[in-house]
């Protein structure tokens, strides 16, 4: 069995006009469900009613600290050509702590095969970029081996985002053959709820079925350990995440 997550990795508030919860309901979900961690990961400005590039300058008047959990003041920075553009300057996304990269309509449109390869490829060779978002959805597709060994080339993580099994097509199958490649390559995976409301914060059923499907490496898994987890989100922020700002 997939031990259960310490830490939430992919969420989002109403600081975004198209979910419905505070940072405070969140964290509270977090700590009722016994979650050690939570990723503030909020949409960045090139998606309609998300917060301006001032909301991320602005994260580290957060506590570090909330009903008992750890908060990780990070972005889900959206995608916005195919080259790997992204939509917060390099200054703000060095002083964030996790850092997402997502694709995202109607920030970008759909592509080729050639297109989500490419922008992958590009994404890959982002030092600021920590984790690939929901890269599963068929409307961006790519070609996942060679773009799995660069993610294994240059370290980042791929997340296996609960949400999109139902709410994009296609990403059961695609992340599965994804999560397929990672344990091959030893590219290593978080689970991730995508919570736009506090009540499915810490929720990953079934994107922990599908690794259990697969047999993938429990190791690789670095959101169900705490002490893997926060080591790696210490390396990943440059920072000891106690009570410092």
């Amino acid at each position: 069995m997939i031990p259960p997550i310490i830490a939430d990795t992919h969420t989002h508030t109403l600081s975004c006009d198209h979910a419905f919860s505070t940072l405070s309901d969140n964290v509270a979900a977090a700590a009722q469900k016994g979650l050690k961690i939570i990723a503030y990961t909020e949409h960045a400005p090139a998606l309609p009613g998300a917060p301006s590039y001032l909301h991320f300058r602005a994260l580290p008047l957060l506590p570090r600290y909330l009903h008992g959990v750890m908060i990780l003041r990070g972005a889900e920075v959206n995608i916005t050509g195919y080259d790997g553009k992204l939509d917060l300057s390099d200054e703000i996304l060095g002083k964030l702590e996790f850092v997402v990269a997502s694709l995202h309509p109607p920030v970008i449109d759909p592509c080729t095969v050639e297109e989500g390869t490419r922008t992958w490829m590009a994404v890959a060779n982002n030092p600021l970029v920590d984790v690939i978002g929901h890269c599963g959805a068929a409307r961006y597709p790519f070609e996942h081996r060679p773009v799995i060994q660069e993610f294994a080339r240059t370290g980042k993580i791929v997340e296996i985002n609960n949400n999109s099994l139902t709410e994009r097509a296609g990403s059961v199958e695609n992340c599965r053959a994804i999560a397929a490649l990672c344990a091959e390559y030893g590219v290593p995976v978080v689970l991730c709820s995508d919570s736009h409301f506090a009540d499915s914060v810490g929720r990953v059923t079934g994107a922990a079925a599908i690794l259990e499907e697969i047999n993938f490496p429990k190791e690789l898994i670095l959101n169900t350990d705490y002490d893997r987890f926060l080591a790696v989100a210490r390396k990943l922020s440059g920072k000891t995440l106690t009570d410092e700002v």
